[in-house]
């Protein structure tokens, strides 16, 4: 049985990781589809908007040649300018002008690297993050990783994460998320924050 979550929602921020209409609308997705990722993450988007803490909608946009392009052995797709219907937010909340949002564009996997979301986040005293998106195994897991290795405390939300690999999401949620933070209930999660 895991304890009660119990947040300080003043220093506390849900970031949420590439939920944006050129991702949650991939047909391989797994173990959610991206309709229901969406509404388990307008949910929380939603009441940590309305407890007055921070929401972070993090996405993947590029205008030219910044893609994260690396050397590999394993195929892959090339990272190119994405158009601005690939990086619109799917977010009810990015529209919401009383809450505090913010929104972060990023060229890698991780949200931290290269952007200004470390600067958002100690600049309003946050030293916790609740962490939800799309790809658990990728864009989650790096920024996590990143959120650690920064001092941030972690929690993360599986209900609310979809992968393009059902094996690489149930590996890095049992294996690796563990290490680095607590795992939650999207009820769990709300609980906390009402």
């Amino acid at each position: 049985m895991t304890q009660a979550l119990n947040l300080d929602l003043a220093k506390t921020a849900l970031v949420v990781v590439d939920v944006q209409k050129g991702i949650v609308g991939y047909d391989n997705i797994a173990p959610i589809d991206g309709q229901t990722l969406v509404a388990r993450n307008n949910e929380l988007a939603d009441a940590f908007a309305a407890a007055g803490a921070t929401v972070v909608l993090v996405r993947v946009r590029n205008t030219g040649r910044e893609g994260f392009n690396p050397l590999t052995d394993a195929p892959h797709a090339a990272a190119k300018p994405t158009d601005e219907s690939f990086a619109e937010l799917a977010l009810d909340v990015k529209d919401n002008q009383d809450a505090d949002v913010v929104i972060v564009d990023k060229h890698n996997w991780g949200a931290f690297h290269g952007t200004d979301l470390d600067t958002q986040l100690r600049r309003r005293g946050i030293d916790t993050v609740v962490l939800t998106g799309i790809a658990s195994s990728i864009g989650v897991d790096t920024t996590a990783r990143e959120a650690a290795q920064a001092g941030y405390n972690v929690v993360f939300v599986p209900e609310a994460m979809t992968d393009l690999s059902l094996r690489a999401h149930e590996f890095v949620t049992e294996v690796i998320f563990p290490r680095l933070g607590k795992s939650r209930t999207v009820a769990e999660v709300l609980a906390a924050v009402k």
